[in-house]
């Protein structure tokens, strides 16, 4: 599957999360259940990825952890929150660019309509 179709996949679960879950919980729950609906649709989905990283001559263990990485393509970083900060963007663009990865979702599930809680972040300096 390419990073859009997986993208489609993973919106549909989060939609399926939203709609039972609602808002108002931490974002375990969040993230627990989506992992939950994405496996159930036959993806592989690595939950809380703690990667090193690699800072002139030392290796930074644990630098940063990575919510959910589907199917080794879709980063997503969960989010339970009032207002999304523009940094929870650099984020997920930061984790794209540590990982060589093309795609990732920032999904706010503390969203009246989760439509509006769901940003697609695309890592343009990797090649199609």
């Amino acid at each position: 599957m390419t990073e859009n179709e997986l993208s489609y996949k993973i919106i549909g679960a989060a939609i399926e999360v939203h709609r039972n879950l609602g808002v108002g919980l931490l974002e375990n729950a969040y993230e627990t259940a989506l992992a939950y609906e994405l496996k159930k649709l036959g993806m592989e989905v690595k939950q809380q990825i703690s990667l090193p990283l690699e800072y002139k001559e030392i290796i930074v263990e644990n630098a940063y952890k990575i919510d959910l990485i589907v199917e080794n393509k879709v980063i997503i970083e969960v989010k339970a929150v009032f207002d999304l900060n523009p940094v929870f963007h650099s984020q997920v663009l930061t984790y794209l660019k540590l990982t060589d990865l093309k795609l990732g979702l920032l999904i706010n599930f503390n969203s009246e309509l989760i439509k509006y809680g769901i940003h697609r972040i695309v890592n343009k300096l990797i090649n199609e």
